[in-house]
């Protein structure tokens, strides 16, 4: 039976494509970006997320704990990972849901349970699914599946990708996908692994592919200041962009700190700490030199 690791559903989106649609979160995801407001979508399997403030130190969680992964540091409970399997019983006991577990194991059937209920809404709006991540394409066979499944419904399929997936995983699944939703943040390739810790050659070779096809794609460039927002990176996408055989748009992101209480909560370090949101009036300047290129564009969160 073909399963998935997802870590999140969300319902009533408005954000991931047209109309009113549910979003389903894939864990894992290849890239490694300074600015991820998803850390828990970053690692392929199930995590253990802490949140200290809603701790009461009951002490619960250390006596259901048959590996002692779980141990007092002054006030302070802590997880040693090294001795963890991932069991559960910790976060099952949390009577203030302090630990949590981030992502769960889904089959195609209980991911289109899921997905049914809402197709009143996407009828009525024109919306449907969105699959995201992480990366979506890093699970591969669940992904394909998914998708079937959402055809046989006959449910519009959005596909938000970063791109970066041998050719023949796209080609496997594309004729199930109505949009994509393909992330584009930087084009010289140093910087790219820099932040992101993976060359754009192959991100960028899909997506020239993918338009040839004439699939409806729309580029996400999310605006991080002193990363990607410098003219040259805006105009380098503008002349890759405008190229482009077929081409539905590109949104702007601006960047945004939302998730940044998710990093201490999964012990991870926040490499961009010090960053603050784009300006209106340079989110207004990086949508007008686009539009120079005849590229239609859109501005948003």
């Amino acid at each position: 039976m073909t399963t998935g690791i997802i870590f999140d559903i969300r319902k009533y989106s408005i954000h991931d494509g047209p109309g009113i649609r549910t979003t389903i979160f894939f864990k894992g995801c290849p890239l490694n970006c300074w600015w991820c407001h998803n850390p828990e979508s970053q690692a392929s399997l199930v995590e253990i997320m802490y949140r200290e403030n809603r701790c009461i130190r009951c002490g619960a969680c250390l006596e259901i704990c048959t590996r002692g992964a779980l141990s007092w540091d002054t006030d302070l409970i802590i997880l040693d990972k090294e001795k963890c399997d991932l069991c559960g019983d910790c976060a099952d006991i949390c009577y203030t849901e302090a630990r949590q577990m981030v992502g769960q194991e889904m089959t195609i059937s209980q991911a289109m349970a899921e997905i049914e209920r809402d197709i009143a809404f996407y009828d009525q709006s024109g919306g449907g699914v969105t699959l995201s991540g992480g990366e979506p394409l890093l699970q591969q066979d669940f992904l394909h599946a998914l998708l079937q499944a959402c055809k046989e419904k006959e449910i519009h399929t959005v596909l938000d990708t970063c791109g970066f997936a041998p050719w023949e995983i796209l080609d496997r699944v594309r004729g199930y996908v109505d949009l994509f939703l393909y992330d584009l943040k930087l084009m010289e390739d140093a910087k790219h692994r820099q932040f992101t810790g993976v060359s754009n050659k192959l991100i960028l070779k899909n997506l020239q592919v993918l338009s040839s096809h004439g699939h409806h794609i729309i580029l996400r460039l999310p605006v991080i200041p002193g990363i990607n927002d410098d003219d040259d990176n805006v105009r380098h996408i503008a002349v890759f962009a405008a190229a482009l055989p077929h081409l539905d748009g590109i949104d702007i992101l601006p960047y945004h700190r939302i998730g940044l209480d998710k990093y201490s909560r999964l012990n991870m370090d926040y490499k961009l700490p010090e960053i603050s949101s784009p300006s209106s009036d340079k989110i207004a300047a990086i949508a007008q030199t686009l539009r120079e290129f005849g590229l239609p564009v859109k501005t948003g969160d």
